[in-house]
């Protein structure tokens, strides 16, 4: 259509238009019983991540301590509301996405990030293993200064790592939720949240990767 490949990044002009009405999805998460949309409980704080597809990455994020929700969506780009299928044409601009909502009480930030850095690959552009094009960018959106900045120090002191084990260099985006696209996280379809609880033997591409973060 715009005679881009998936794994080059369209503009915001160039993005399908989407629709008003959000894609419907459970009130609450199937593994943790808490609100899919919140509202959350007071002091939580949430963070957004892209490590690829966003079926393992999700679970990745329930399984740990601390974690009051997650959710699937797509975030990055300008269509409004898309669809999955939508998001696979990379004309949307969006990257699959976790919504992760945490205590940060009972979880550090620096815990979240090493689950971030440590479960895909950050130096292949626009790729996690097979899954090829823009919506499998790694990425972390944050949603206040004090974790933006957590993030890119944490970028750096991995990047020391990885050099060392003579890796490549990091290509993750990192920046403010508020500041990527249009800003907005759209929850994916329902089938997609959770899904590898629904579906234990689903496709799922992560776990440890390449060197410790710590």
């Amino acid at each position: 259509m715009f005679g881009l490949d998936k794994t080059t990044m369209i503009t915001a002009d160039q993005a399908l238009p989407g629709r008003d009405t959000e894609l419907e999805v459970a009130p609450t998460h199937v593994v943790l019983g808490t609100a899919l949309k919140g509202p959350w409980p007071e002091g939580m704080k949430v963070l957004y991540v892209g490590m690829g597809c966003f079926w393992g990455s999700e679970r990745i994020f329930w399984q740990l301590d601390g974690v009051h929700a997650t959710a699937v969506g797509y975030m990055g780009g300008w269509t409004r509301n898309p669809t999955y299928e939508e998001t696979c044409t990379a004309k949307t601009g969006h990257f699959e996405a976790v919504q992760v909502v945490y205590d940060p009480a009972a979880v550090s930030l620096d815990t979240l990030l090493a689950a971030f850095w440590e479960n895909h690959d950050p130096t292949t552009p626009n790729r996690q293993g097979g899954d090829i094009g823009t919506q499998y960018r790694s990425a972390i959106l944050a949603t206040e200064p004090e974790q933006l900045e957590a993030a890119l120090a944490s970028r750096d002191r991995y990047q020391a790592r990885l050099t060392e084990q003579g890796y490549g260099p990091i290509s993750t985006q990192i920046g403010m939720a508020a500041e990527a696209g249009d800003g907005v996280f759209y929850y994916a379809e329902d089938y997609h949240q959770g899904y590898l609880h629904k579906n234990p033997g689903g496709y799922c591409n992560h776990g440890f990767c390449q060197v410790s973060f710590a």
